[in-house]
């Protein structure tokens, strides 16, 4: 299931040219060991979103052949047109070549004490199968939790980086799989940029070692589509960077040509509801004078 999904996304990007939206609205039928939040983590969703868009409440169990609606549209980043792009509190990764979406992926990102670097960086190594060298610094972590202290830990399924990991020029940081997909779309690594095993596979054949990455911070984003439509997305401000306001959004509203959306109740709701993927605004007026290709 999440196989054919991942393959009839990338296609659809493809196929469409330069887009500022990735993901789908879909009807997804559950299936054994499913939960809303592995389902969260796999399609890049907040579970409580989901939850909320299925009419359940924050943590209910869900039952092989249900049917969840699942909403996992996010606004791809202006920041540049070639190379990776990681947005940290949208926790979303997004490869682009010339302009082209060529990939998104739900991600894990620092927690708020050991924040994931915000910069340019790039691709210094590629490794499958890699040995994880544990840094001084989480030694230390496991000594003080009075863990056993592990200096290095061989391939296999404990391995935390999982079987694919690209090096960043950044210090002891990159970008890998990992042995707890569960863990995906949350704020919890010390610092490096976690993925689902095949989304990790499928990043590692997108990208080349020298290839640019471009680690953003951006708790909100609006987009205005070729259709006219205006869409908005708010996320959480773990590492206290940006701005999540209602006065933040109508900014950007004016950058993107949207200004007549400005004081709309749509939009201040939107911004209340930080349900942290692209919502349509629908009090925006029709036509497409101010529209963005």
């Amino acid at each position: 299931m999440f196989a054919a999904w991942r393959t009839m996304l990338v296609i659809a990007v493809l196929a469409g040219g330069p887009l500022r939206l990735s993901g789908t609205v879909q009807w997804h039928d559950v299936t054994a060991g499913q939960s809303l939040t592995s389902l969260g983590a796999r399609f890049g969703v907040e579970a409580s979103t989901l939850a909320s868009d299925n009419g359940l409440r924050s943590g209910a169990p869900i039952e092989p052949g249900q049917f969840l609606l699942v909403d996992n549209r996010h606004i791809v980043p202006t920041a540049a047109q070639d190379g990776v792009v990681i947005n940290v509190p949208q926790r979303m990764l997004f490869v682009l070549r010339d302009g082209r979406l060529l990939g998104s992926f739900p991600i894990a990102v620092g927690r708020a004490d050991w924040p994931t670097p915000i910069g340019r960086f790039q691709v210094r190594t590629k490794e499958t199968d890699p040995t994880w060298d544990v840094p001084e610094s989480i030694q230390q972590e496991m000594a003080a939790a009075g863990k056993q202290v592990v200096l290095k830990v061989p391939p296999g399924p404990d391995n935390p980086l999982g079987s694919h990991y690209l090096g960043l020029t950044a210090n002891s940081v990159g970008i890998h799989g990992t042995n707890v997909p569960t863990s995906i779309y949350r704020f919890t690594t010390h610092g490096c940029i976690r993925l689902h095993p095949d989304d990790a596979a499928a990043l590692f054949a997108l990208v080349e070692v020298g290839t640019s990455v471009e680690i953003i911070y951006e708790p909100v984003l609006v987009t205005r589509l070729v259709s006219g439509e205006v869409l908005v997305e708010v996320h959480r401000d773990p590492y206290k960077r940006g701005s999540t306001t209602v006065a933040a959004v109508e900014r950007l509203l004016a950058q993107a040509g949207a200004g007549e959306l400005v004081g709309s109740d749509d939009v201040k709701r939107i911004v209340k509801a930080r349900t942290g993927r692209a919502s349509l605004v629908p009090s925006q007026m029709s036509g497409r004078a101010n529209e963005t290709p």
